[in-house]
């Protein structure tokens, strides 16, 4: 399984396979966000299964990932991580999903596009499209600070 420990309780990668779901439930992960515009989430064979939420968005200069998207899927992550979960969010290839989570846990856009980079040195969150959607959900980023700001 391609994958990367990003923080205690955030993982990221490319879509888990059917067979790769032992190793996510051994990691504590709670809730896999796909966000792929094509391909739902692959059946979880365990039972129970890890909860799937599917958030259809593209990588795309032409196309941006919708902010409303982004909010969603950050609100069911923390949500988890309160409740002592981990979080396995990917996309296609695993290189670009991640920072908003670690954004609304309090770390500046900056810091969290480091720290992704540095965890897996195939991500790409510098690119500038993907820049400009991770500024632009910072910057309209207002939830209360109600849950747990990290789990480093």
């Amino acid at each position: 399984m391609d994958y990367s420990k990003i923080t205690d309780c955030l993982y990221i990668g490319r879509p888990p396979l059917p067979e790769d779901y032992p190793l996510l439930h051994d990691l504590g992960v709670r809730l896999v966000i796909n966000m792929r515009a094509m391909h739902g989430p692959q059946f979880d064979p365990q039972n129970p299964p890890i909860p799937a939420l599917w958030l259809r968005t593209f990588d795309s200069p032409l196309m941006p990932t919708p902010l409303r998207a982004l909010q969603h899927g950050v609100m069911a992550a923390l949500h988890t991580i309160a409740e002592g979960g981990s979080v396995y969010a990917h996309c296609a290839h695993g290189k670009h999903r991640g920072p908003a989570i670690l954004i609304a846990q309090g770390h500046p856009p900056a810091n969290a596009m480091e720290l992704i980079k540095n965890q897996r040195d195939s991500a790409d969150p510098y690119i500038w499209y993907i820049r400009r959607w991770i500024e632009r959900f910072a910057a309209t980023w207002d939830e209360p600070a109600a849950l747990p700001a990290s789990c480093d």
